[in-house]
């Protein structure tokens, strides 16, 4: 079978069209906004026939209600989509490593995504590590973005994949984060600052207004 696997090159001389099948994956219910909210609302407008499946790991009710409403948004009304929330233990995930390989397997593989969203290997965090190991443990032979969260750890390094960002995904993401997240008010840095200013900066890198940047470790140009 052939697969989409077309990496970088796909920005710059196709865009998103040939992405039938995305993949979202978030350890906690702000995660994927947070780290590619507006590329996703990018890849929804330039191919509106894609298929997203969008998973979070963990969440009580109160935040698996805020995953379920932050992704409708994103998605949008015409895209399809599978929303699929889990209750593993917020900063337990290694300990629960075999059950959370588990669910990989026998939920997510299936779905032969043509692009994988995804946390980045040297988070700080130890859930977002776990959900990058299982990620690539799983899925051997797909596309796979890992996404940037800013964070006290002061973890983010170089990035090397840009995605150029339209002004107004930029701001609906930003209201998404804003209006949905009410559980997240409370922390100092959970603000339009912070991810105005980090889409800036990597907007600068890409000679562009705006942008979101994702870390590429494999891909084969066809």
């Amino acid at each position: 079978m052939t697969r989409f696997r077309q990496g970088v090159l796909m920005i710059a001389f196709g865009g998103f069209k040939q992405v039938k099948r995305l993949l979202c994956l978030g350890a906690h219910s702000d995660d994927i906004e947070i780290g590619a909210g507006a590329t996703v609302l990018r890849i929804v407008r330039e191919n509106p026939d894609v298929e997203v499946s969008w998973c979070v790991l963990s969440g009580n009710e109160t935040r698996q209600e805020e995953a379920r409403r932050g992704a409708d948004q994103l998605i949008g009304p015409r895209a399809g989509r599978s929303i699929i929330l889990k209750d593993f233990s917020d900063s337990r995930f290694p300990e629960h490593r075999a059950k959370l390989k588990e669910f990989f397997e026998e939920r997510l593989k299936s779905i032969d995504p043509d692009l994988i969203l995804t946390h980045a290997r040297f988070d700080a965090h130890q859930d977002h590590r776990m959900v990058n190991e299982l990620t690539w443990n799983t899925f051997r032979a797909h596309q796979i973005w890992e996404y940037e969260i800013p964070k006290w750890d002061g973890d983010l390094t170089q990035p090397n994949l840009f995605v150029p960002l339209d002004p107004d995904d930029v701001a609906a993401k930003i209201a998404v984060l804003r209006d949905v997240f009410s559980s997240q008010r409370n922390k100092h840095w959970f603000d339009e600052e912070t991810f105005r200013g980090l889409m800036r900066i990597r907007g600068l890198e890409s000679n562009t207004r705006y942008a979101e940047a994702f870390f590429a470790r494999k891909f084969v140009v066809a």
